[in-house]
């Protein structure tokens, strides 16, 4: 999960600094960055939030840091 690691250190944090933001233990964040872990939805959806970027990026699926743009009258929500 290059792009997981790559945007942490793009904005200049540490992983204890991002559990410190995320409550994700600092163990499982380098799990996930070397590969070891597959990110469970709720915290690749908690990064995709404290990123603001899409899960797509995160998982690799994409290069395109931004988001996806949300359709109007759209909340987001389920």
């Amino acid at each position: 999960m290059k792009n997981l690691k790559k945007i942490r250190v793009l904005r200049d944090l540490t992983q204890i600094q991002l559990q410190m933001e995320t409550g994700i233990n600092q163990s499982i964040l380098s799990k996930y960055e070397t590969g070891e872990y597959t990110p469970t939805t709720e915290n690749l959806l908690t990064l995709a939030a404290f990123y603001k970027t899409s899960v797509d990026f995160l998982l690799d699926l994409t290069d395109e840091e931004k988001p996806y743009p949300r359709k109007k009258g759209t909340d987001g929500g389920a």
